[in-house]
C-alpha cells in the first residue's frame, strides 16, 4: 500500500502537524503514570493477576509452607508492565517428566503419544464439551511406563479425571471426579546381597476423588461472595491400608467499600486412617483438623494490609495462628515491599507425605505440623523485561515430619517418619526473570536453608540445605517452541544401616524440549532427560534413571 504526496506546502505541514498531535496524545495516555507535571491519571481497579500458565512442579523436600500468598487488589496507572512470575522446581520422580507442551493450549480435543529409550510408552488425551453460556465439560487421561536398568527400578502412571461446570443464572455448580494409579518399587536396597520379586517389593499409590461446590457469579442482596466445597478422598497403598478425607470448605467475603474487604472461613477436614496386615498389630486412628479463620484487607494505590486470625483444632487441641501481611508500592518506582506473619498447619496424611516420597512405609501415628513465618522480601523491575525479587524468612515448625530409612529392617529399603519437637528454619531465597511477550521467559531461582533447634533428631532428615532451578520457554521460531529445565541441590543427611548418618552427594539434573507444528492438526516432539545421565540420589537408596529419551507426536482434532 503507497500513500500519494503532491507538492502542496500547506498540505505537507498540516499532515506533520497533525501526526505531532497524535504522538502527543498517545505519549500522554501511555505515559500517565510517569508524568509528574499533570495531576490527570489514568487508575483501573482490577483483580487481574496476570500469571504463565505452571508448569508440572513438586515439593523435593518435606518442606514447610511458604508465606501468604493473597495479594492485594490495588489500583494502578497504565502502564503496568512489573508483572512478577513465581517459579517452582521441576518435580524430580523416578520417571523423568514429560515436557507438556503449549503449542496446542485451546484445543477442545488432543491426543500426545510417543515412546522413548526405557521402554517408555506414553500417551495423554484431553477433550472438552459444552456450551459456555449453559455448561462446560472436561476429560483427561494419562497413560505411562518406565523400566531401567536396576532391578525393580520400574514405574507406571494412569491417570484419568474429568470436570464440569453448570451455569445458572446467579450461580455456578462445579465439581470434579478422578481415577489415579501410581505404581512404585522399592528397588533401594543392596542387589548384591538381596533378591525380592516384584510383588515383595510393589508400593501403589491409587487414588479416588471426588467434589463439588457452588459459587455465586452475581452479587446478592447482602454483597457477599461465597463459593462452599465438600470433597472427599479415599487414598490406598493396595493391602497395605487405605485412609478416607472428607473435606468441607466455606469461604465467604464481602466488600464493605472500595478499600476494604472482610473475608472468613472454615475449613473441616477429617481422616480416617486404618492398615492391614501390618506388624507386630494394625493400626486405626483419625486425624480431624478444624479451622475458622477471618480477616480484614485494606487496600490503597499505594499499599496493602491484611490483618486476621486462624483458630484451630488440631485432634481437639486449640491453638490460633496469626496471618497478617503487607505490600508496599513506592511511588513512581518498579519496587514493592512485603512484609508477613502468617502461621498454619500442614496435615501430615499418608496421601500427604507419599506425594514427596513415594517409598514411606506405612504409618502408626500422623502429627501434623504447626508453622509459622516472619518474612520480609522485595520485588523490583530492572528493566522492564527483567524482574528480581528476593525474600528472607524466619520458619518456626512445631512437629515437623523427617523421612529416615528405616534402620530396623536389614535392607533399609523404605522409610519412616521421625518426628521433631522444634525445628528453627532460616531461609533465603532470590529470583530473577526476563520475560518478553509469549516469545521468551527464563527463571532462575536459588534457596538456602539453614535448619537450628533440633530437639528430637540429630540432624535434619531428607531435607535441603540448597536448591537451584531454573527454566527456559523460547519460541524459536513461528513453528518451533524449545524448553529447557535445570535443577540442582545439595544433599541433606540420611540415616544408614547402624544408625550411621551420612550426607548425600546432591544432585544435577537438566533437560531439554523440541516441539514443531507440522500443520495445523500434528506436531512433532522430542524430550532429552538428564542430558548428562547423572545418577544421583534425592532419597537416599533409589539412584534416578539416567539419560532418557521421548519421541512422539501431538494431534489436535479441532
Amino acid at each position: 500500500m503507497h500513500a500519494h504526496f503532491n507538492n502542496d506546502s500547506n498540505l505537507v505541514e498540516m499532515k506533520k502537524i497533525f501526526v505531532l498531535i497524535v504522538f502527543s496524545l498517545s505519549c500522554q495516555l501511555v505515559w500517565a503514570q510517569k508524568d509528574t507535571t499533570k495531576k490527570q491519571t489514568v487508575d483501573i481497579i482490577s483483580a487481574y493477576q496476570p500469571e504463565l500458565k505452571p508448569a508440572n512442579k513438586i515439593n523435593v523436600s518435606g518442606s514447610p509452607l511458604s508465606a501468604d500468598t493473597n495479594k492485594f487488589v490495588r489500583p494502578y496507572s497504565i502502564p503496568a508492565y512489573n508483572l512478577i512470575y513465581s517459579y517452582q522446581s521441576i518435580p524430580l520422580k523416578p520417571l523423568a517428566l514429560q515436557q507438556d507442551s503449549l503449542l496446542y493450549l485451546g484445543a477442545t480435543k488432543y491426543c500426545k503419544a510417543g515412546f522413548g529409550n526405557l521402554r517408555t510408552p506414553f500417551i495423554a488425551a484431553a477433550a472438552s464439551f459444552g456450551d459456555p453460556s449453559a455448561y462446560l465439560a472436561n476429560v483427561y487421561a494419562t497413560y505411562t511406563s518406565s523400566k531401567g536398568k536396576i532391578v525393580n527400578q520400574d514405574y507406571a502412571l494412569f491417570e484419568i479425571k474429568g470436570t464440569g461446570s453448570y451455569f445458572l443464572p446467579t450461580h455456578e455448580i462445579f465439581g470434579s471426579m478422578g481415577y489415579s494409579s501410581r505404581q512404585y518399587n522399592l528397588y533401594g536396597y543392596n542387589h548384591d546381597l538381596y533378591e525380592y520379586s516384584k510383588s515383595d517389593v510393589s508400593q501403589p499409590l491409587n487414588l479416588i476423588e471426588a467434589s463439588v461446590g457452588i459459587r455465586n457469579t452475581a452479587p446478592n442482596n447482602w454483597g457477599i461472595q461465597y463459593e462452599p466445597l465438600i470433597s472427599l478422598n479415599v487414598f490406598s497403598n493396595k493391602n497395605k491400608l487405605q485412609e478416607t478425607t472428607v473435606a468441607v470448605s466455606l469461604p465467604v467475603q464481602k466488600q464493605l467499600n472500595a478499600n476494604i474487604n472482610i473475608k472468613a472461613a472454615v475449613d473441616i477436614n477429617l481422616t480416617q486412617y486404618k492398615t492391614s496386615h501390618l506388624v507386630p498389630q494394625d493400626v486405626s486412628l483419625q486425624n480431624n483438623l478444624l479451622q475458622f479463620q477471618t480477616a480484614a484487607v485494606l487496600t490503597k494505590k499505594e499499599y496493602g494490609l491484611q490483618a486476621g486470625i486462624k483458630l484451630v483444632s488440631n485432634n481437639g487441641h486449640f491453638d490460633w495462628l496469626p496471618n497478617i501481611t503487607a505490600q508496599y508500592q513506592v511511588p513512581n518506582q518498579p519496587l514493592t515491599i512485603e512484609a508477613g506473619w502468617v502461621g498454619d498447619y500442614t496435615k501430615n496424611t499418608y496421601q500427604q507425605l507419599s506425594s514427596q516420597n513415594p517409598y514411606v512405609s506405612a504409618m502408626t501415628q500422623q502429627i501434623n505440623t504447626k508453622t509459622t513465618d516472619i518474612y520480609g522480601g522485595l520485588r523490583y523491575a530492572i528493566q522492564k523485561h527483567l524482574f528480581l525479587s528476593g525474600k528472607i524468612s524466619m520458619i518456626r515448625c512445631k512437629d515437623f515430619q523427617f523421612f529416615v530409612n528405616d534402620t530396623t529392617t536389614n535392607d533399609a529399603k523404605s522409610f519412616v517418619m521421625s518426628n521433631e519437637a522444634s525445628l528453627n528454619i532460616i531461609r533465603l531465597y532470590a529470583e530473577i526473570s526476563y520475560i518478553r511477550k509469549e516469545k521468551l521467559t527464563a527463571t532462575a531461582g536459588l534457596t538456602l536453608n539453614e535448619y537450628s533447634g533440633l530437639q528430637s533428631n540429630l540432624h535434619a532428615w531428607g531435607v535441603l540445605p540448597l536448591e537451584f532451578a531454573a527454566s527456559l520457554r523460547w519460541q524459536a521460531l513461528k513453528k518451533i517452541l524449545v524448553t529447557s529445565s535445570v535443577y540442582s541441590f545439595t544433599g541433606g543427611y540420611y540415616l544408614a544401616q547402624n544408625n550411621a548418618s551420612g550426607q548425600g552427594a546432591g544432585g544435577f539434573d537438566m533437560k531439554m524440549g523440541v516441539e514443531y507444528k507440522i500443520n495445523n492438526r500434528f506436531n512433532a516432539f522430542l524430550d532429552l532427560n538428564n542430558i548428562f545421565g547423572n545418577s544421583y540420589e534425592r532419597w537416599h537408596q533409589y539412584p534416578v534413571y539416567g539419560f532418557n529419551a521421548l519421541a512422539g507426536v501431538v494431534v489436535r482434532f479441532n
